[in-house]
């Protein structure tokens, strides 16, 4: 399986950025996924300078609906005829950011719901031979303290992420986990993620929303470190981190958890041996 990051917030190859997510996996028996699309086309212009093809994409997951993930979808319909989208039922609801003491909204095109390649899923779905997707996780372990900015689908409650959803890719002995912003929080997701597949993923791709923590330097401190305790319980699970981790919570995460975390920029991208 290679995976590439064609969005992300940083390069380190010279390819322009956005705040956002978007990466390109191809299965060893050939099939391509996207997950996710950033907050426009620009994930379509990186990917052709890359030579990846969007039109050869055979499946697309937005991971939830927030415009930094599913922006470039009216661009992908656009660029690839074939691909079924898999998004949540609840994605197209209305989602809030507060900043600057006033609330953004970073929801999605809501045009773009009534399209008829969408696959609006819940709970635990199988989208082909070793592709599943699941949502409703449950837990509290190491929650994003930044999740209390974000609101929907009224302008007055917390934002819950129902409408969040994650992808476990099973190839050989490998199973490969894709969380988008991990809101719901990524112990927990992990932890639903063995429910779902049986078994503890080997690879790990997420970000992990450290980023507008609200929190002290010392707090966020602890709270890193208590998330890289967490983590580290997963010995043999590797972890590519990125996004809204945030870069220098990725480099305090790093100081813990060594070897075992890297970071995933624009244009990155890593193979992982189909062992059988």
């Amino acid at each position: 399986m290679k995976i590439t990051s064609i969005i992300e917030n940083t390069s380190n190859k010279g390819l322009p950025v956005e705040h956002g997510l978007s990466i390109y996996i191809e299965k060893h028996e050939g099939q391509k996924i996207l997950f996710d699309m950033g907050q426009s086309n620009l994930f379509a212009c990186n990917a052709e300078t890359l030579s990846l093809s969007i039109a050869d994409i055979d499946y697309a997951v937005v991971s939830h609906g927030h415009y930094d993930h599913g922006g470039g979808l009216s661009t992908f319909l656009t660029e690839n005829q074939k691909a079924k989208v898999y998004i949540h039922k609840d994605a197209f609801q209305p989602h809030y950011s507060l900043r600057d003491t006033r609330l953004r909204y970073i929801g999605l095109d809501r045009v773009l719901q009534g399209n008829e390649r969408l696959v609006f899923c819940d709970d635990v779905i199988c989208i082909s031979n070793g592709m599943t997707l699941f949502a409703n996780v449950k837990g509290n372990c190491c929650n994003p303290i930044g999740n209390k900015l974000l609101f929907g689908p009224s302008e007055t409650e917390n934002d819950s992420f129902c409408h969040e959803q994650s992808l476990i890719i099973e190839e050989g002995s490998n199973v490969v986990l894709f969380a988008g912003c991990a809101h719901r929080g990524i112990v927990n997701i992990l932890r639903k993620a063995e429910e779902v597949a049986g078994k503890t993923p080997t690879h790990v791709f997420a970000g992990m929303h450290l980023v507008k923590s609200g929190l002290s330097t010392t707090e966020e401190d602890a709270f890193i470190a208590n998330l890289a305790a967490e983590l580290m319980k997963y010995k043999d699970t590797m972890f590519y981190t990125m996004h809204c981790t945030g870069e220098e919570q990725y480099k305090k995460l790093k100081s813990f958890m060594g070897r075992q975390i890297e970071y995933l920029a624009c244009g990155d991208n890593m193979e992982i041996n189909n062992i059988t």
